[in-house]
Formats: structure tokens, sequence, C-alpha cells
């Protein structure tokens, strides 16, 4: 490859290890921006509808167990979000690695048709081991999205919109994430119930996702990505794991996801009994008030972020641990919360977590593009899935075990609070590579 090619394609070497940036991006020009954001407007949806998915069970979970009684024991129902994490970890980095080499908008399509597919067989399910099957299959389709998208969006974001960017397409999955915890009400519905939902919301899918394949965009770079030096996976994984700020990344990106994955999959559950309330009020009280909280987090962690790097190449790190900061009093305010026999107290604490969310969760693509290079980005995003998702998968079967055993939600929180400040650490040690020119 020339050297021409090298420049114009942005395209980093690693001589020795050293990660290079051999030369600066320019500034986009507008209709670059706004084919930037239209991407991002185009991608919101999708995101919307895999965490509504995901959120749709949690909310109705009572009404699930009812219809399908042999799932029978909450250990049970933690492997039904444990096996979609499971598979989900596990494909993720083939995902991303396809994604660094192969068309990013037929990936992004593809995911979605399955998707669509998957959720409307969900609603037809009859027994609880169909339903671990559509899990599992609902898996190997949102494997593909989350990698995909993120390196897609950092992408056409190459410039001081980055953390913005990916906060507003975080924004989609905290919408999903509420209107799924609308879902309750749904399900108590005699007109309606929990199989109508996940048939609408396939539906849905499917209409959505030719037009979408359609409009998407692949950034200039993009037609030039299969011009480079091919790496094989054996050689991307290599780099990638032998880059010690990216491990410390990996951790960091995977401690918080524990309670993260606990909160999002249990908690209207947990509100429901612990408080004695409905199926419906526990379901929207478990999602609206902290997704909001980390709506706003994402956009102000993202501005905050972008503003940061400006004057501070740290930026992005700093801001994401401030976020993570305000998630350990929280986990602990949360786990107390029963004691005190008073929902708000619960709330107040959910809302502080959403919000130390957000800062966390919009700067994680944008901090792995500061420590790799361009090509192995969906690659480290998956690699990432690969293990939080993992551990998150353990994380729900384990809390249905403890659960059953009746262990204290103080001491469960409590524990999951610790890792976090031991997230802190790990993240303020992740240096970015001093050659990279650009945020």
């Amino acid at each position: 490859m020339t050297q021409d090619k090298l420049n114009d394609s942005n395209d980093w070497r690693t001589p020795g290890g050293l990660l290079t940036e051999l030369s600066g991006p320019k500034e986009p020009d507008r209709s670059a921006l706004r084919t930037a954001w239209l991407v991002v407007a185009l991608l919101f949806p999708v995101a919307l509808l895999n965490y509504l998915d995901r959120q749709l069970l949690a909310a109705m979970k009572t009404s699930v167990m009812l219809d399908l009684p042999d799932i029978a024991r909450e250990a049970n129902w933690g492997k039904i979000p444990a096996v979609f994490k499971w598979v989900y970890a596990v494909l993720s980095p083939i995902a991303g690695y396809l994604a660094d080499r192969y068309s990013r908008r037929w990936i992004i399509g593809g995911s979605l048709f399955v998707w669509s597919l998957v959720t409307w067989l969900t609603g037809q399910v009859q027994t609880f081991e169909q339903l671990l099957w559509t899990r599992a299959l609902m898996g190997v389709s949102e494997a593909f999205y989350i990698p995909t998208a993120l390196a897609l969006i950092a992408a056409h974001h190459w410039g001081n919109t980055r953390s913005r960017a990916v906060g507003i397409h975080q924004f989609g999955i905290y919408t999903g994430v509420i209107l799924g915890g609308f879902s309750g009400y749904v399900a108590e519905n005699p007109n309606l119930g929990w199989r109508w939902a996940f048939a609408a919301c396939g539906l849905v899918g499917l209409l959505y996702a030719l037009p979408l394949v359609w409009l998407l965009r692949e950034p200039p770079a993009q037609s030039q990505r299969g011009t480079s030096v091919a790496l094989s996976p054996w050689q991307a994984g290599r780099e990638l794991l032998g880059n010690v700020s990216f491990i410390l990344l990996v951790l960091y990106f995977t401690l918080p996801a524990l309670a993260g994955w606990v909160v999002r999959d249990w908690m209207p559950a947990i509100l429901q009994e612990e408080f004695r309330i409905g199926q419906g009020l526990a379901g929207v009280s478990a999602t609206l008030y902290w997704q909001l909280a980390a709506i706003g987090g994402a956009i102000l962690g993202g501005w905050w972020a972008d503003r940061w790097m400006q004057s501070n190449v740290r930026g992005r790190i700093f801001v994401s641990a401030i976020g993570m900061a305000a998630i350990v009093p929280a986990l602990f305010g949360v786990g107390y919360s029963p004691l005190t026999g008073q929902l708000w107290v619960a709330i107040a604490f959910l809302l502080l977590f959403g919000l130390g969310w957000g800062f966390f969760d919009c700067n994680n693509m944008p901090i792995l593009c500061q420590i790799t290079r361009p090509e192995l980005r969906a690659t480290g995003y998956g690699i990432m899935n690969l293990v939080s998702i993992s551990c998150g998968g353990v994380a729900d079967w384990g809390f249905g075990l403890l659960r059953d055993r009746s262990v204290p939600l103080f001491g469960i929180f409590g524990a999951f609070a610790s890792v976090a400040v031991l997230a802190i650490v790990l993240v303020l040690l992740i240096r970015p590579r001093e050659h990279v020119a650009s945020p």
C-alpha cells in the first residue's frame, strides 16, 4: 500500500507495538457531517428495538411464568436472560471481526431482520425449553448489532462529536428500556397480553429493516478498508490482547455490567416483591426513572467528554470515572432501600445509578478509539462484549440462585458497589496512545 493511501484512509500502523496515526483527520465538511448524524438517527430505532425486547421479559415476568408453569423456579427464570447473554457474548468477537472487514450496513440490516423474526417467534412459544431456544437465537441476532453500530458511528464521527454521537445512540437504548418497562401493563391487559407485545415488536422490526439498509451509509474510509493489510482473527486478537490499556478497558467495561444487567433484568421483580406493588407499576418504577437519568447522563457526559478532550487527552476517561463514582453509592442505596419500606428511596438511588451509567456508557467506544486503530474497533468491542456479557449471564443466573436462598439484597448490591470501586481504579490506569492525533 502506498503512503498516500495510508494517509487518505487514516490507517494506523504498529511498528514494535507502537500505535501511530500517520495523519490527523481534517474537519468534516457539511455533507459528511449531515451523513454522520443521519447514521445516528437511523440507528436510534434499532437500538431502541434491541433493548425493548430485552426489557419486555423482565417487565412481564409474572405473566410469562403464569403462562409457562414449567419455568417454576427463580433460578430457571435466571437462565432465560443468561442463555441469551452467553450466546451473545460468544458471537460478539466474531461479529466485530466481520464488521471490521465487510459492509456494516448489511450486517446491521441482517441483524434487524433476524431480530424481528425471532421476536415474533418468542410470542408463539409454549414451553420453558422453547423460550430458552428463542432467547438463544436472539443472542445470535443482537451479537451482530452493537459492535457494528458503534464502530460505524465512530467511523463517521472522528472529530469532536464522537462521545455525543455515541451518547445519542445510547439514548435509543434507554428509550427502548423505558418503553419495555410499560409492558407490564400490556401483559395485564386481557385484550393484549405478553404474546401480543412480542408479535407486535417483531412486525415493526420487519417493516423497518428494508428502508434502514437502503438509507444507511458507510463512511468514505469504508471503501478503502479492504485495501489495507488484512489481519487474521489470530493477529487481531493478539494485537488487542497485547495492549495493556485494552485489557484494562475490558475489565472496566465488565465489572459495572454485573450490576447493570441485574438492575435491567431483575429490578421489576425486585420492586414488585419487596414493596408489594403491581406488575405494571413495578415495571415502570424499575425502568422509567433511571433510564431518563441515563439519557441525561449520556447527553451531558458526551458533551462534557468532547469538551474536556479539547484540553486533555484523558477527558473521556475522567468523565467516565466520575460516572462510576456516582454508581457506587447508588448501588449501596438500591440494596438498602427495601429496609426503609419506601419505594421512592429505591427510585431516588436508581436515578443516581442512571446518571452515572449514562456517563459511563457514552464513553466506552470513544475510549476504545483512543487505544486501538480503526481496523480493530468493532473486533475490540466484540471482545469487550464477550467478557462483559458472559459475566452478566453468570450474574443473572447467580442472582436467581441467591434469591432462592433468601440472601439479603443489601449484601448482594453491596458486593456490586465494591466491584464498581475497583472499576474506577482500572479506568484511571488506561493510557491513551500519545501518538494519536485525533480524539
